[in-house]
């Protein structure tokens, strides 16, 4: 039978909330939206981007878990991720955001339900503590053609077979490589508008209840055949 692996960003698509920004809002010198404007342009990689705004940020271990704590999960994300488990379908995350700040935001949210968390591999950069802040250690190496901080699409491929249906949730302009990689994307906000600029194959969803009924729905056929392209998949 076939292999259904679904792929996550984190940061505005399982987290409410981009925890990035949110510790770079607080802590960082407000230069950190000026290189994001030249990201934004495709003027730099999100290594580049990424690497420069952490060296603004002047703050502790427990500043930024505090942010992170209170930053709350899509509402149905746990939903997904049950029925991913009953039907034996894999889910890994997949982030250019940060340990530290993805571990104690999963962590929280998630105090009931250790046993689903302690399954769901995460591929994320790493923060480490610099004098008064921290610098970025990233999660795939070298660096691919595109200057990804954590190269998605390279995580994908590395994870995944030929035979495997091979999906992915997101919402921002650092998933674009990975949508390009799947065989479906689910996505929202600036990622949505990339996937129709491309002609991907892409639903468009706002929670993951979408997701899992998607899921619900297709998967008898996804076990048994080897289409990539869905009935519901928007071009």
């Amino acid at each position: 039978m076939k292999t259904i692996h679904f792929f996550l960003d984190f940061d505005g698509t399982i987290a409410a909330s981009d925890v990035v920004d949110l510790v770079l809002e607080k802590y960082a010198d407000k230069k950190w939206k000026e290189i994001e404007k030249e990201w934004s342009a495709g003027k730099i990689g999100s290594r580049e981007c990424l690497s420069r705004q952490i060296s603004l940020i002047k703050a502790n271990p427990d500043d930024l878990k505090n942010i992170a704590y209170g930053v709350s999960l899509d509402p149905y994300f746990l939903y997904f991720l049950k029925k991913a488990e009953e039907l034996g379908v894999l889910v890994t995350i997949v982030s250019d955001g940060f340990d530290i700040l993805i571990e104690q935001v999963l962590k929280k949210n998630f105090e009931k339900h250790s046993t689903l968390l302690k399954a769901l591999p995460i591929f994320s950069n790493k923060l480490v503590r610099d004098g008064e802040g921290f610098k970025a250690v990233f999660a795939t190496e070298p660096v691919c053609e595109h200057g990804c901080a954590n190269c998605k699409a390279k995580v994908i491929k590395k994870s995944t077979s030929f035979d495997d249906h091979v999906f992915f949730v997101g919402d921002g302009l650092s998933d674009r490589y990975a949508a390009e990689t799947v065989h479906l994307t689910f996505a929202k906000g600036k990622l949505l508008d990339y996937c129709k600029s491309k002609n991907l194959d892409a639903i468009a969803y706002q929670d993951f209840k979408k997701i899992t009924e998607w899921l619900s729905d297709n998967y008898p056929l996804l076990r048994k055949t080897n289409i990539t392209r869905t009935p519901e998949s928007k071009n």
